[in-house]
């Protein structure tokens, strides 16, 4: 097993106060809590789970913010075709942006999760293979996670520090213990597009203008071409309104991820 120590970080102060987000951030801005429902195949659709607390510092699905911050996140990925473009794209914008990564496509594709990371984005965890990890049990739930910590350790030279559940789908008593055994907050959206239905670009675009807004951690998925195809319009008009784009740590008030310096240290 490894664990992951922090050196000291090298960037300036954080954006935004960590007090905001322990202070009520999962106080989710009033959203309904939609329960997980299982689709003909068996598979459990996106939702927001069941048991969020409005004080629950082991979760966060949007941050209660001064600055016209937004955090636009990114899963399933990587996508050996979509991603490239939509990181062009966000070159183009000069937005950064959160990638959850699935670890088994980190595997087969680490040179583009390296890319992600050399152009300043974030990397996320979202498990190894996607499964829904609510009934799992501990073992195979940090199986499923170090994994892919793992893998991303590999490729980018940095662990991944939030972690994202597949679905949506993760008990309270695993959000935190999660969160104290390895450091890491679950992070959820205020903000879901329905893009994993495939609903085509132009619906993406006006159903993420229509929901974000200043400290929305915003879900979609570049493993579908018309989610990357709605990118720049949605990026444009939501800078439009003046709406800055950061990665997740720096919209909960962490350090940029990119700043942060890590060794590895083998644990019994």
């Amino acid at each position: 097993m490894s664990d992951w120590f922090e050196r000291p970080p090298h960037g300036g102060p954080a954006v935004v106060s960590r007090r905001g987000v322990i202070g009520g951030v999962a106080a989710l801005f009033g959203l309904p809590l939609l329960p997980q429902m299982a689709t003909a195949a068996g598979r459990p659709q996106i939702a927001l789970p069941n048991d969020l607390g409005t004080r629950e510092p082991s979760t966060i699905a949007s941050v209660k913010i001064r600055q016209p911050l937004v955090a636009m996140t990114f899963d399933d990925g990587p996508h050996p075709t979509n991603t490239p473009r939509l990181l062009d794209m966000l070159r183009e914008q000069k937005a950064r942006a959160t990638f959850y990564l699935i670890g088994n496509r980190v595997a087969e594709w680490p040179k583009l999760a390296a890319r992600i990371a050399d152009e300043g984005h974030e990397i996320g965890n979202h498990s190894w293979s996607h499964p829904d990890l609510s009934g799992h049990g501990d073992a195979a739930m940090y199986t499923q996670i170090d994994r892919t910590t793992l893998a991303i350790w590999q490729a980018t030279g940095r662990p991944p520090v939030t972690f994202r559940p597949p679905y949506g789908a993760f008990t309270k008593r695993q959000r935190m213990i999660l969160h104290q055994s390895r450091r890491m907050p679950t992070i959820l959206w205020d903000v879901d597009p329905r893009d994993w239905k495939r609903p085509g670009a132009a619906a993406v675009t006006s159903r993420i203008l229509k929901g974000a807004q200043q400290g929305s951690i915003v879900l979609s998925h570049d493993i579908h071409r018309g989610t990357v195809d709605a990118m720049p319009e949605t990026l444009g008009g939501l800078a439009g309104r003046g709406l800055r784009f950061v990665a997740v740590s720096e919209i909960i008030g962490w350090p940029r991820w990119q700043n942060r310096a890590f060794r590895r240290v083998e644990t019994s």
